[in-house]
């Protein structure tokens, strides 16, 4: 397997940019980019949220390295991949992950995109600390 293909990779405490993440997958050889940007909304489960945190435990960078390199080896015709995951205080609004996919065509990459976020949510240790407007707060993804 070529990690080549492996552009960006991070967890930083600094705010994202879909521009780095769709500049990192550039390529002249892909017709197709398809990008999935969370953000921190203002809801959950019907209650309102002020503002969440992210912490990573020491390992989430190599983990997400192996999240990118797995979906690199799934999907061969992925051109370039691209992960970024924020951690730290983050408001309504602001970008959580930005995770980008590249290749020569649409499908591919879309179908390479989702299985990228879908690995890294549900394998890469982040967590989230989310707290709402009636004062009390919750973690996820911590169990």
């Amino acid at each position: 397997m070529s990690q080549s293909q492996i552009k960006l990779i991070a967890v930083r405490d600094t705010p994202l940019s879909v521009d780095e993440v769709r500049a990192a997958i550039a390529d002249p050889a892909a017709g197709g980019e398809v990008f999935f940007v969370g953000t921190v909304r203002d809801n959950d489960a019907d209650k309102g949220v002020t503002g969440l945190s992210y912490s990573a435990h020491p390992t989430a960078q190599a983990e997400l390295r192996r999240v990118t390199e797995d979906v690199v080896a799934k999907f061969p015709d992925v051109i370039a991949v691209a992960a970024v995951h924020r951690i730290g205080d983050l408001g309504v609004g602001d970008l959580a992950v930005v995770v980008g996919v590249s290749c020569a065509h649409r499908a591919q990459a879309f179908h390479a995109c989702h299985a990228l976020i879908d690995e890294l949510k549900a394998t890469v240790p982040i967590w989230k600390h989310q707290r709402f407007t009636d004062g009390s707060d919750e973690w996820v993804g911590s169990a």
